[in-house]
């Protein structure tokens, strides 16, 4: 190459000086700063796009699958089914009827005077008259009063006194009420975070179920030492959820016992367990 051109020429022109240009390096060298920069806007865009499909598939999931646990307090069905019915108009009150007037025998304090000094109201009266009457500062005609006791009548015999049979209760059988109701180890508020992390709230999306309320009533039998068995759900909305409720409650811990007259019983607990499916 000439002198005065080098200062001007390329770096590749001086390097494939008196060298074949068209065997191919000399344009794979010549174009690679080209290939270099669309390779990367290539990449830039590839991986744009795929993080904009991936945002977007996340939120139609988010949007389709929010499931929530609701009604989740410990409360007795039966009982509130009960507490619905109306309750029946109380009776007229009866007409008023004015008391009897109640025999009163006044009474005089002894004093001693003269035979035809005393009155004939202030006259003493006999014992005997005065077992079955009232006692007052007045003479009045009426009806023995039912208050006054008569002195017993003391009888001579040797009879045998039978013994008052105690009361007795059977704490063996099925409660349907009880005076303190089974509960949940720790309350309702451990009862709701049991079901957040053993629940499979996701079931009924997985399963087709459209958007809406799918309520489960779930009974179970509490025993003395507080054991769960007998559980089976009284109805079924479908999609899975009444599966669901059975084997979550199933596999929980033991309750704290119902309590009858100061012992544990067998008690029937009712429980409802509502999931809910959001629209899209």
């Amino acid at each position: 190459m000439e002198a005065n051109k080098i200062l001007n020429a390329d770096v590749l022109d001086i390097l494939f000086e008196g060298r074949n240009k068209d065997y191919g390096a000399y344009d794979l060298r010549r174009s690679y700063r080209k290939r270099l920069v669309t390779a990367l806007i290539a990449m830039a865009i590839i991986c744009l796009l795929i993080f904009a499909v991936t945002m977007l598939k996340g939120s139609e999931k988010e949007e389709v699958q929010q499931v929530m646990v609701q009604d989740v307090q410990l409360e007795d069905v039966k009982q509130q089914e009960e507490e619905k019915k109306p309750e029946p108009p109380p009776p007229p009150p009866p007409p008023k009827v004015e008391p009897p007037k109640v025999e009163i025998t006044k009474f005089t304090p002894p004093k001693i005077v003269k035979d035809e000094e005393v009155k004939q109201e202030d006259k003493v009266q006999e014992v005997a008259k005065l077992e079955d009457t009232q006692i007052g500062k007045f003479n009045q005609e009426g009806v023995k009063s039912p208050d006054i006791v008569a002195p017993p009548v003391e009888e001579h015999g040797t009879g045998t006194v039978a013994a008052p049979k105690a009361a007795s209760e059977d704490y063996d059988k099925e409660f349907k009420t009880v005076q303190i109701q089974a509960k949940f180890p720790g309350g309702d508020a451990e009862w709701r975070k049991y079901l957040e992390r053993n629940l499979n709230r996701d079931l009924p999306v997985e399963n087709g179920a459209p958007p809406g309320n799918y309520t489960v009533v779930v009974s179970f039998l509490v025993d003395k030492d507080g054991s769960i068995s007998e559980v089976k759900a009284e109805n079924s909305p479908g999609y899975g959820t009444a599966e669901e409720a059975v084997r979550v409650i199933r596999k929980g811990p033991k309750w704290q016992p119902a309590v009858q007259n100061g012992r544990n019983v067998i008690y029937r607990q009712k429980q409802s367990i509502t999931f809910q499916v959001a629209e899209e």
